[in-house]
């Protein structure tokens, strides 16, 4: 019987039994309109609040900080739009590096088309954004910072400290999207310094559809979904009580046992990486080899087309990914590793593997054989003719 293998946890996770337990009761016996102002509608509104508050206590950040969303591509797009609508005057740039998520990209050209200017920071082979590049780029002329605390294809994590302080510097907000560093890195929102900050439930075993967006006490944004007063009259529609109980139950054992699951998922991702670089010849690592996330291991196999690499991994029950879930289906080569100076034909030929804590050693050892046999099989029609690359970038 064919083996199954999920190694894709930056796609999604799976919802932990714990916390879908948490969210049955307030799908059919607590089923109120969190509006309402009857005894149903309070009985879901006070699960709300109560939600609303361990959140908050979790990113050190007060309650009314707090919106909730359909998810972590909401959450970019109502800081951006948010911002920018309920700024408008001297500042019209939005700075922001290259490899953003595309749910931040796809906005910002919007943006663009109406008149907000945009400029790129520069980002290093090792997927770090260039500080040089932000203090020459960042001016009185720029409204919003936008900076990913870790990338969601190479897992690198950023210097968001750093760069609050050029913005903040010179009166400029910041935002970051945390939905790939939430899961393994704590987010204390104050010590971070961010204005805005945006995650999400299923990258914690939570459920899908739901997600936050945190804005600083003080820090003007307007709504971009209107028909309703819900979140503070910042997002109207119906608040959706289950997902909300949810989350917040996700956040708690995510809290709790977050060391733990890290130093565990570390120990199969070092073993992975060593591995391969051991046993399969022109393997390379993409992204910095120790600013990283716990789980992601992002390799390129020179010679060798990702796609069909993927398909044949996937024919042994292996999931893996060639890149951020959202843009599967393009023809084009990740964003992120061209940004990152990375040749096309190497970007074609990267595959990210990323794990979490249902994972095994012994499906490490699994994947790297499978690994080794498909690539043997496909080295036949190499597809890179450049000069051999150094193993670390």
């Amino acid at each position: 019987m064919k083996r199954s293998v999920y190694f894709d946890y930056s796609a999604t996770t799976p919802l932990d039994k714990r916390v879908l337990n948490k969210m049955l009761p307030y799908f059919s016996d607590v089923f109120g309109n969190a509006n309402s102002q009857h005894g149903f509608g309070r009985n879901a509104a006070c699960a709300v609040d109560k939600a609303r508050d361990g959140i908050a206590a979790a990113l050190n950040c007060a309650a009314n900080e707090l919106f909730f969303t359909s998810g972590g591509t909401e959450s970019d797009n109502f800081a951006l739009r948010g911002i920018v609508k309920a700024n408008t005057g001297k500042r019209n740039k939005v700075v922001l590096s290259p490899i953003e998520h595309d749910a931040v990209l796809s906005c910002v050209k919007d943006l663009e088309k109406d008149g907000i200017k945009i400029e790129y920071l520069n980002v290093g082979k090792d997927g770090i954004v260039d500080l040089s590049s932000a203090e020459q780029i960042i001016d009185e002329d720029t409204l919003l910072v936008c900076c990913m605390y870790a990338n969601n294809e190479v897992g690198t994590v950023q210097p968001i400290k750093e760069l609050c302080r050029i913005a903040h510097g010179k009166g400029a907000l910041i935002f970051t999207d945390a939905v790939q560093a939430f899961p393994s890195i704590k987010i204390d929102v104050k010590d971070l310094g961010v204005d805005l900050l945006s995650v999400s439930a299923h990258k914690i075993h939570g459920p899908k559809g739901i997600g936050a967006l945190y804005v600083k006490k003080g820090v003007k944004i307007d709504g971009i979904i209107t028909g309703g007063r819900q979140e503070n009259g910042k997002r109207g529609g119906t608040t959706n009580v289950p997902s909300v109980v949810g989350f917040s139950e996700a956040v708690e054992i995510l809290e709790r046992e977050r060391e733990e699951n890290n130093a565990y998922i570390l120990s199969l991702k070092d073993r992975f990486i060593e591995r391969v670089e051991r046993e399969i010849p022109n393997a390379r690592l993409n992204g910095d080899r120790e600013r990283r996330v716990v789980g992601n291991a992002n390799f390129a196999f020179l010679g060798i087309d990702g796609e069909s690499l993927l398909f044949k991994l996937d024919l042994e029950g292996i999931c893996a990914s060639a890149g951020s879930a959202c843009t599967a289906g393009s023809l084009e080569p990740s964003h992120v590793l061209i940004s990152m100076g990375i040749e096309e034909e190497i970007a074609k030929s990267s595959i990210r593997f990323s794990f979490g804590k249902e994972n095994t050693k012994d499906q490490i050892d699994y994947c790297v054989e499978t690994l080794k046999k498909a690539i043997e099989e496909l080295s036949a029609v190499p597809l890179f003719k450049g000069e051999s690359i150094d193993k670390k970038v």
